[in-house]
């Protein structure tokens, strides 16, 4: 369509619509739009294939582009588009500047529209393959996938990198839209190869419909009427497959699930707990658990802003009234008493990484499933997935857009269903603990049970019986810096100052661990994430026993020094930031490991190749070059043993 038509168009597009002038007819109109039902679907493909096109040309068509919009795209046709003097349909979609200018999706574009048999959300998702974990996103929410190629170049990478996520992600119904059909002439035999390679691709996938669509996004061909260019395919346009597709068991019709988000106390007299219905449904009389402590309670009523319900459902926030005093905190799940979840502290699961820093398996992160955050780490990462040929491959790290199966450990068990049964209460996200950014997103296989006959043991002579038999307070002193700084030198005077004052103490070297506990690790960034962490587990036990245990390592990344002081109680860890410049701690080097590293002799040296995180608050940061060694390791002293609240200098 032209631009002039296009104006036409959008003079004309709702005077078919008299409804705000008829109460009655109104309210017929919305009840009738309530009764629809919904499907979220989401579009996929390279770049090019014609995604933002093929939405544009969808709302278009369903009339639900506004006269603005119209006017607007026809300018911005003219500025941005690709397609001459006709309307550029993508511009619909392509929303960021940078979209425009480029021609490409990057963010994930959510659009609604509507037909007389059913609502649609859709999602177009970006199709470069650095934008992996926005399509991922796009997906996590959708019934159904279109996966658009390219009719002139079929079936390539992004082809299979997309219908493997998209399968990853729970969508059991695709569809593939052999898009731009104009350009191979209508050709049936191109169609048919095209088809046959999809299939065979995808036989392993599980999706339960798989249906492929020859169509021409831009002129409409097979998108939402009849294209009588190809009289040889007698299958459904797209739309009418979107219409009547079945897509599978609803979370309505799940066991019934709902976190806790917040525990509404607004008097004495009542108390609630609020939070989104998951899945299922729950009705006043309904038998509940709170599924961690295995409580059990009957739904007394529920409540929302506008009154009590007789009934609520997937979807509706509302707050619930319970008719026992039991224990429930925000994160809780509440859940049918029949149908409990998963509860446990260690599951394995399928993880997207969505971060330029890579995962090492060790690092602690924060993990948020459902409205409960917990500490978390990747015990194991038991192989990373070539999302392009589908093959299981040995991995150490875990890099930006790349999938893996894993091993995740928590710090307490939380409630969950699989993903496969669930994706409302199986999904999961990793959080930086540092800059709290999502950095992956998980799906849950299944549950990990610990050894049944591996319990812990209590001990009558505690910590702080050993702590008060040493006449001190136990802590960790972790001592940090370059090679070369003067960690282990001032670490060793402090602890010859702490003997001599009648201290129990143990050094912990960096140098002299890796000589036995650590001797199996290298210097790879897993490998020192590793180190660390078997580092600061042992220091914990060290505080356990009473002691001041000093701690000498270059532990180059914050996220492992946080780790450690994790492990011990408040106020217990001191961290010593050892600041030497660079050129210094060269020109100190007299075991010549600088030298060799600038050489390439050495590789994933800190501080040459390998980065060194600062820290940014530590307890107590020595200046050496302005402050000598007796003066540095006094003010640790002090710090330990004194009542003087900073010894920054």
């Amino acid at each position: 369509m032209n631009m002039k038509a296009t104006v036409a168009v959008a003079q004309e597009i709702r005077a078919d619509v008299p409804l705000a002038h008829d109460p009655v007819a109104f309210a017929a109109y919305l009840d009738a739009q309530e009764k629809k039902s919904l499907l979220r679907f989401l579009t996929c493909g390279s770049v090019d294939d014609g995604k933002s096109t093929l939405i544009g040309r969808l709302l278009y068509d369903s009339k639900l582009v506004f006269e603005d919009h119209l006017f607007t795209l026809a300018k911005d046709s003219r500025r941005h588009g690709t397609t001459g003097e006709e309307v550029d349909l993508a511009l619909l979609l392509d929303g960021l500047e940078a979209e425009r200018e480029q021609g490409i999706t990057i963010d994930v574009a959510y659009r609604f529209f509507t037909t007389e048999k059913r609502k649609f959300i859709v999602a177009d998702t970006p199709g470069h393959e650095q934008y992996t974990r926005n399509m991922a996103t796009g997906a996590s929410t959708s019934d159904l996938a279109v996966l658009l190629v390219d009719a002139r170049y079929g079936i390539v990478t992004q082809t299979r990198r997309h219908a493997f996520i998209v399968s990853l992600l729970g969508i059991r119904h695709v569809v593939l839209a052999v898009n731009k059909i104009d350009l191979v002439g209508f050709d049936a035999a191109v169609y048919d190869r095209i088809r046959a390679e999809f299939e065979t691709l995808t036989a392993g996938f599980g999706f339960e419909t798989r249906a492929a669509i020859p169509l021409s996004a831009r002129y409409g061909d097979n998108v939402t009427g009849r294209s009588e260019r190809m009289p040889w395919y007698q299958g459904p346009t797209l739309i009418e497959h979107l219409e009547t597709v079945e897509v599978a068991e609803r979370l309505g019709d799940k066991p019934f699930r709902m976190a806790v988000q917040w525990v509404n106390r607004p008097n004495l007299d009542f108390r609630g707990f609020s939070g989104t219905i998951a899945s299922g449904r729950v009705a006043p009389g309904d038998r509940v658990v709170v599924a961690k402590s295995g409580k059990v309670s009957t739904v007394a009523r529920i409540v929302t802003y506008d009154g009590d319900l007789p009934e609520a459902g997937t979807g509706e926030a509302v707050t619930l009234t319970l008719a026992d005093e039991i224990d429930i905190s925000r994160g809780d799940v509440l859940a049918a008493v029949d149908a409990r979840p998963e509860v446990a502290d260690q599951f394995a699961a399928r993880l997207v990484w969505m971060s330029e820093e890579p995962l090492y398996p060790g690092r602690s992160y924060l993990l948020k499933c459902g409205s409960k955050t917990v500490t978390a780490n990747v015990t194991e990462l038991k192989h990373k997935i070539d999302v392009n040929t589908l093959a299981h491959q040995p991995a150490k790290d875990l890099q930006l857009n790349e999938v893996a199966v894993v091993n995740v450990a928590l710090s307490e068990p939380i409630a969950f269903d699989p993903y496969a049964e669930n994706r409302e209460t199986g999904a999961f996200i990793l959080i930086d603990r540092l800059s709290n950014a999502t950095v992956g997103a998980g799906m849950i296989d299944f549950a990990l049970r610990r050894a049944t006959n591996v319990h812990w043991q209590s001990i009558d002579v505690d910590k702080q019986s050993r702590a008060n038999l040493k006449n001190q307070q136990p802590a960790v002193v972790w001592f940090t810096g370059l090679s070369g700084s003067g960690k282990s030198t001032i670490a060793n005077v402090v602890e010859k100052k702490l003997h001599a004052l009648g201290m129990h103490t143990y050094l912990l070297d960096g140098d002299n661990v890796r000589h036995g506990l650590n001797r199996d690790l290298g210097f790879t960034e897993a490998d020192r994430v590793e180190n660390i962490r078997r580092v600061g587990e042992v220091a914990k036990l060290f505080v356990d026993a009473g002691l001041i245990v000093l701690v000498s390592f270059i532990s180059p990344f914050r996220a492992e020094r946080q780790m450690a002081r994790d492990l011990v109680g408040e106020g217990e860890f001191v961290e010593v930031f050892v600041d030497t410049p660079l050129e210094e701690c060269e020109r100190r080097d007299v075991k010549g490991l600088y030298a060799k590293a600038r050489s390439g002799a050495l590789k994933n040296f800190t501080g040459i190749d390998s980065p060194y995180e600062a820290p940014e608050n530590p307890e107590i940061h020595i200046r050496t070059l302005d402050v000598d060694l007796e003066a540095a390791a006094d003010r640790v002293v002090r710090r330990l043993v004194g009542d003087t609240p900073d010894w920054q200098i």
